[in-house]
């Protein structure tokens, strides 16, 4: 059955992929739409468009579906909450690979923070500094803010890799620049809320949700001057932190390039740190 997508009877498949033709599908891969039975309306409309699988999901009896969205549809990047009539849900059986074409994970860089709280709008100048220079395909730049909310849809909207950018307080000197990769407790115990956006807290809603979370996410978390709450009123970085901007940047750029040689890589993670 082709059709948008269902009402929720579905959930993720356990490794996030499903064989076809000898090929595996996942998060990124590109496919050509084949719909059998025929001549209901969204057959007749998606027969023979490309399209990029958004995720792979199962249903209650054990069955693999496709979340896909058609390449030329111009809804297509309105995101988790406008969904409906923008992504389809295909089997398998209805949907070619297309040559040539190997599966790139999608990542999302998440920049958050408020610009109102002094350092605490961070990885709100990493993002901008990002989104002023060329990013590799699949990889979304996206300057949140205090939007956890949408922050929480983003993160289930099938990407592969997450990387959060954030002032946090973790004992080091002003302006050190940390990279953290969360195990199974998540981002607990770091701090990273002088802004009512806590990366922790969106994290375990958006698990919480039912949806597809990203299987690797990653912090760059820069260490503030002083503490940063709501008191706190400056638009202007502190000097240590406005010159670990650029450090941060680098990073991520690193982080994109390790993406690419990551995608189709199978393998869990456990949590880590390093500071740069």
């Amino acid at each position: 059955m082709t059709g948008p997508l269902p009402d929720g009877r579905e959930r993720a498949a356990p490794d996030g992929r499903a064989i076809v033709g000898g090929h595996a599908m996942e998060a990124g891969s590109r496919v050509r739409l084949r719909p059998r039975g025929g001549a209901d309306v969204f057959g007749l409309a998606l027969a023979g468009r490309s399209a990029t699988v958004e995720r792979v999901e199962e249903d209650m009896e054990g069955g693999l579906h496709l979340v896909v969205a058609v390449d030329d549809d111009p809804g297509r990047d309105l995101g988790a909450r406008n969904q409906l009539g923008h992504r389809f849900f295909v089997r398998p059986d209805e949907v070619e690979p297309l040559p040539g074409d190997a599966p790139a994970r999608r990542v999302l860089v998440a920049g958050i923070g408020n610009v109102f709280h002094g350092d605490d709008g961070f990885g709100v100048e990493v993002a901008r500094r990002l989104l002023e220079r060329p990013v590799p395909p699949g990889v979304d730049v996206v300057d949140f803010g205090i939007r956890g909310i949408d922050l929480m849809y983003a993160l289930q909207d099938g990407y592969g890799t997450a990387v959060l950018v954030d002032a946090a307080a973790r004992g080091h000197a002003p302006g050190t620049v940390s990279l953290v990769e969360p195990g199974p407790g998540g981002l607990d115990g770091v701090a990273v809320d002088g802004h009512g956006l806590d990366p922790a807290r969106v994290l375990r809603l958006a698990a919480a949700g039912g949806g597809p979370m990203p299987p690797r996410v990653l912090l760059v978390a820069c260490e503030p001057s002083g503490p940063v709450t709501e008191d706190t009123w400056e638009m202007e970085l502190s000097a240590p932190v406005a010159a670990a901007v650029d450090e941060a940047v680098a990073l991520v750029g690193r982080l994109l390039a390790e993406e690419a040689d990551r995608a189709g890589r199978p393998g869990g993670h456990e949590g880590k740190e390093a500071d740069t």
